[in-house]
């Protein structure tokens, strides 16, 4: 069991808001294309972050953060479709956007500081 941890905590918050938004699309709007993307992309950040804490080295728990990352960029950009065709409301994007924005904050964070006080190159 991995003890408390604010990246962890915010990484699946974010897929339980990921998560409920994919439920409201497929029940209420009918979208199932660009909702199972930001779903798969939005839930593997904190799955990913999870392992990452638990990983073998420091290399290890680097690479795991940058799919993370790669990760949580992915899902702004099916976010960002998603307002952009009207199946979210300008409100909803920000809302669950600055969440995944936070994210991106943290772990590119997490990353430089982890490389730094490790010399990892």
């Amino acid at each position: 069991m991995i003890k408390q941890n604010v990246v962890i905590d915010k990484g699946k918050a974010f897929a339980i808001r990921i998560i409920r938004m994919y439920q409201w699309l497929s029940k209420e709007k009918r979208e199932f294309v660009l909702s199972k993307q930001c779903l798969r992309s939005g839930t593997s950040i904190g799955a990913n972050l999870y392992e990452g804490v638990s990983g073998q080295s420091t290399a290890d728990f680097i690479a795991r953060l940058h799919i993370a990352l790669k990760e949580a960029n992915e899902t702004t950009y099916w976010l960002e479709l998603m307002k952009e065709t009207d199946y979210i409301t300008p409100e909803m994007y920000e809302s669950i956007n600055t969440d995944c924005v936070e994210l991106i904050k943290l772990i590119t964070s997490i990353i430089i500081t982890t490389k730094q006080n490790n010399n990892y190159k």
